[in-house]
């Protein structure tokens, strides 16, 4: 008596053996994507970079080619004309008065509305969202009266209490997003041990939350080195004047100097692309991140 054989089924009709690995997809479409964003975003610095090198018929016959002539005299005459030496340092000292006060204002809202029992937290919430999305120049003409009552026209300081007002609301939220993650272990033991609801915010808060400062202070800082709109109303002493302003030296009525403006705007885009390039990584894990790791 012979065994049975054992025989393999045949393969369905319209199946030739063994199924192919599917080919993946090729991922060139999605890297020609990204070289035409980054020549989008690329190519307006780099236009700018060679008018600045240029004059004004050079600029005028040929505005996206390169210079024939590299010649730095548009730079020198830019930064006397427009006196960045006085703008920029005032700018700088904006700058760093607004970064300090929206750090301070957001960062104890952001702590009383993510750690503590507010009353009716959920209307502030509103409110900051409100405020946030309401458009500044709503306020401009109360506001102009109050500060020219207050004496604070003309006035650095006057300038920043605008700047911490129109900041704030967004800073607090985005605190806030950062704050209510961290454990409320860490609170009660540090008041368990005696400490003050200061001391937790500087000592244990403060560090816990610091990628979220960090952001917050960028974001405050470029706005405030950027600010055209509420320093051409406020400030009319050309000694008190932001960096933002100092393009109104390379116009008249009728025309604009433009191989001085774009060596100007090189003047204003160089500090901030500089730190953005310092910082960036921090920056980019401030706003993706949201809590302890």
């Amino acid at each position: 008596m012979t065994a049975p054989t054992l025989t393999r089924p045949a393969p369905p009709a319209g199946d030739a053996g063994p199924r192919r690995r599917r080919r993946e997809p090729s991922h060139r479409p999605y890297y020609l994507v990204l070289v035409v964003l980054a020549l989008f975003a690329i190519g307006p610095l780099v236009t700018l970079v060679f008018n600045a090198l240029k004059d004004n018929a050079s600029i005028g016959t040929s505005p996206l080619t390169p210079p024939t002539e590299l010649s730095l005299d548009n730079f020198a005459q830019a930064w006397t004309q427009g006196d960045f030496a006085t703008t920029m340092r005032n700018s700088a000292i904006l700058c760093l008065g607004t970064v300090a006060g929206v750090c301070v204002i957001a960062g104890l809202a952001a702590y009383a509305l993510s750690h503590l029992e507010v009353p009716a937290s959920g209307a502030v919430i509103g409110w900051l969202f409100l405020g946030s999305a309401l458009p500044v120049q709503l306020f401009l003409v109360p506001l102009f009266f109050m500060w020219t009552n207050l004496g604070l026209t003309d006035s650095l300081f006057g300038l920043m209490i605008i700047y911490w007002a129109t900041d704030s609301p967004f800073a607090t939220l985005l605190l806030r997003s950062f704050l209510i993650k961290v454990p409320k272990d860490y609170q009660e033991a540090a008041r368990l041990d005696g400490a003050s609801e200061l001391r937790i915010i500087m000592r244990v808060m403060l560090p816990l939350a610091w990628p979220g400062f960090l952001t917050v202070g960028l974001i405050a800082g470029l706005w405030a080195w950027n600010e055209f709109f509420w320093a051409i109303t406020f400030v009319h002493d050309p000694a008190l004047r932001p960096i933002s302003t100092s393009f109104l030296a390379f116009q008249d009525q009728f025309s604009t100097d433009l191989a001085l403006t774009s060596a100007a705007a090189i003047f204003m885009l160089g500090p901030v692309v500089i730190l953005f390039l310092v910082l960036q990584r921090r920056f980019v894990a401030g706003l993706t991140s949201g809590g302890v790791k």
